[in-house]
């Protein structure tokens, strides 16, 4: 299942116009915020994904009965480019625990590369509802890398996948790969080109240079 926030007109998309603008994009801070709302808006979009039951709440003038969420939420994301949009999330689900990974690309020649994971942090996952993100899902293979990684942790009652902007080749990718599990696409929007060194047309750019500066090539 593939929901793509937007579709449907709201101020959802007016968060994605400025990610998106070149201009805007010059301050590191607005462009962290917006990500930041985003992940907030996907958060909400999920809740309304798990399961809930009845608790009744003393107030000081009686007893309420409000249905809560029970499902344990982990909120996992790939690191660097994916802290605004998970801080966003874990806002909303406050109670998370938290996976962080660290991936990178190696580059060889012609513009070739291989994602390789470093580092990945990460709780039991057993039963509990994963949501894992990243700002840009171009080619699909660090996710994959990331979600087979996940299972040495446990296995999940369920994971939701989220991504501002998607390829259309990266989400394929996924779903080809993943088709025989129980997981959830989240995302703002779907660009249909990739660039030879695998970013995303028209995409944003590069979305951790944007939120926290370059890189040293070295």
């Amino acid at each position: 299942m593939i929901y793509n926030l937007g579709e449907k007109n709201s101020i959802f998309n007016q968060f994605i116009a400025e990610i998106r603008d070149e201009n805007i994009q010059k301050d590191p801070m607005r462009f962290r915020i917006n990500l930041e709302r985003a992940g907030m808006i996907f958060a909400y979009e999920i809740s309304k994904k798990l399961n809930y039951i009845i608790k009744e709440v003393q107030t000081p003038l009686g007893v309420a009965e409000v249905e809560v969420p029970t499902d344990k939420v982990v909120l996992g994301t790939i690191l660097r480019a994916g802290l605004p949009l998970h801080n966003g999330m874990l806002s909303f689900f406050d109670h998370a625990e938290n996976i962080f990974i660290s991936a990178f690309r190696k580059y060889g020649k012609d513009n070739e590369f291989e994602i390789e994971l470093e580092y990945i942090a990460s709780p039991d996952l057993t039963d509990k509802v994963v949501v894992l993100s990243d700002p840009m899902l171009a080619t699909g293979a660090s996710m994959v890398l990331a979600y087979n990684a996940l299972l040495e942790h446990g296995k999940p009652k369920h994971v939701h996948i989220v991504s501002l902007i998607a390829g259309k080749e990266g989400l394929d990718y996924c779903m080809k790969r993943l088709s025989n599990q129980s997981v959830t696409y989240w995302v703002g929007a779907v660009d249909d080109e990739l660039t030879v060194k695998g970013y995303i047309v028209p995409g944003i750019g590069d979305a951790g240079d944007l939120a926290y500066g370059s890189k040293s090539s070295h």
